[in-house]
């Protein structure tokens, strides 16, 4: 597998990852939790996977992210 196909899987795991921690946390879908994170990365001027790695590992707060989108609610 080349090197660019498997850091595209990688990313897309991390995502899928933070959407979950979004989901559970704000009891939301999966498409309001990607919508959220998707939201949150463009409001701060940040890369998706960035935010998604974030809240992956733990180093960024979900509340944080949910914020944004419970104003928008």
């Amino acid at each position: 597998m080349s090197e660019q196909l498997q850091t595209a899987l990688n990313s897309r795991l991390t995502i899928e990852q933070a959407k979950g921690v979004l989901a559970v946390t704000g009891r939301l879908s999966m498409d309001d939790a990607f919508t959220a994170l998707r939201g949150y990365a463009r409001s701060h001027s940040l890369l998706l996977g960035e935010v998604a790695r974030g809240l992956a590992e733990r180093q960024v707060d979900p509340a944080l992210v949910l914020a944004r989108h419970d104003r928008k609610t």
